[in-house]
């Protein structure tokens, strides 16, 4: 069983429902235990802070009517804002201590399956209250699609334009695997071209990104931007280029989000490779000094049209769907590596092609580095196939096929 989330638009005049219905209310429960860890006090855990919710209550008058489920959630969320601020701070990193958010800060609601109502494509969320201290009535919105059957629960959200969604997190049965000793494709992720992979026959795959709309939608961008800071703050034409510059940016991200779900589900459900295996590369790595000699620009193109961290979760999941095997391999001096040989020489952003002075191969940076990824994941997996089969010793009368020892792996 694997987990997929069906995500639907609300429809409705729902930004006054929600804030009439007193859900501005519901951040000051995290701000007080907030404030109170920072002036010294232990953090108890979410089952004891959970019971200080009535003493809130008597402090807000107006957390009475916010659903209490929704106030229970926020003593799990800053349980696990709280338990990775001490992971932090025992790996050394940067602490990153819990903020306080304002009361009109909007953040994801998690309604539990058993405590809404669906009829068709009609969806109903209670607010708080019972009889007559039921001051604000329930929020109403009609759903652009029709709602699963089988959820546990039901995450509303908000994105930057103002427009509310619902998430039906449902198990779906995953794919028979497929017999045989697994097929391998290995795919090298970059910025110039989104994914280049090459199989165990040698065919190489060139799967391109959001490469050809962003600097069109990035030049909007800057022109707006840029008539925006010569307006005064709060006038008629700064608030109307605000609402343009959202619109626009929203219209860029599903461009980019498109462009990555059809990349993923090309390599998750079109390829006939059984086992796909992709390079650990993150953002941080390619904006480092030493790749910034000739791009001024590639800030910009790694942490705002690259996507790479979405690409990935989206080809864990649809992997998962279609029953085939994803490994995240660390490719450190793939591209520095000759395929080849063997050989390492420095390679930058910049060069984009790949000379051996040695063996005098010439190929390709990103064919390159795919080649030595799938070849190290293979030599991984030849390790493991001897460990396993001298484990099971010379004298055993269980015969052991190869599909086995690759489907254990």
């Amino acid at each position: 069983m694997n987990d997929r989330t069906l995500r639907s638009r609300m429809k409705g005049d729902l930004h006054v429902r929600f804030w009439n219905s007193g859900r501005g209310s519901d951040p000051p429960v995290d701000c007080t235990w907030i404030m109170k860890l920072r002036d010294g006090e232990k953090w108890p855990g979410w089952k004891v802070a959970k019971k200080t919710l009535q003493e809130s209550k008597q402090h807000d008058p107006e957390l009475e009517q916010v659903y209490g489920k929704l106030l229970q959630e926020v003593y799990f969320r800053l349980h696990g804002s709280m338990s990775a601020f001490f992971r932090r701070v025992k790996n050394g990193e940067t602490p990153g201590f819990p903020r306080v958010r304002p009361r009109h800060n909007f953040f994801t609601l998690c309604y539990p399956a058993m405590y809404i109502q669906i009829e068709g494509k009609s969806i109903r969320l209670p607010t708080g209250g019972k009889g007559k201290n039921k001051r604000y009535p329930d929020v109403i919105a009609t759903l652009t699609e029709e709602p699963p059957k089988d959820f546990k629960e039901v995450a509303i959200s908000r994105d930057a334009r103002g427009n509310y969604y619902a998430s039906f997190p449902i198990e779906v049965k995953a794919e028979d695997e497929r017999n045989g000793i697994p097929e391998v494709v290995a795919f090298d992720l970059g910025i110039k071209t989104l994914a280049t992979g090459v199989n165990e026959q040698g065919r190489v795959y060139h799967i391109g990104g959001f490469n050809k709309g962003k600097r069109w939608y990035n030049r909007q961008l800057d022109k707006i931007r840029s008539k925006r800071d010569k307006c005064k703050k709060k006038s008629r034409r700064y608030i109307r280029l605000s609402k343009v510059h959202k619109r626009v940016s929203e219209k860029k991200r599903n461009k980019q989000k498109d462009s990555l779900h059809k990349a993923s589900s090309l390599i998750a459900h079109k390829m006939v490779e059984s086992t796909v295996v992709v390079g650990d590369l993150s953002q941080r790595q390619m904006v480092m000094k030493q790749h910034q000699e000739r791009n001024k620009h590639l800030n910009r193109s790694v942490f705002n049209d690259w996507g790479l961290y979405m690409f990935v979760q989206m080809l864990t999941y649809k992997c998962q769907m279609a029953g085939k095997d994803l490994q995240i391999l660390d490719e450190r001096d793939t591209s520095k590596m000759c395929s080849c040989c063997g050989n390492k020489q420095p390679m930058p952003l910049h060069k984009r092609t790949y000379r051996c002075p040695k063996c005098g191969l010439i190929m390709d940076r990103d064919e390159n580095s795919a080649v030595n990824i799938r070849d190290r994941y293979i030599a991984r997996l030849t390790l493991f196939l001897a460990w396993y089969l001298a484990r099971l010793g010379p004298h055993t009368d269980d015969s052991v096929r190869c599909a086995d020892v690759f489907t254990a792996i």
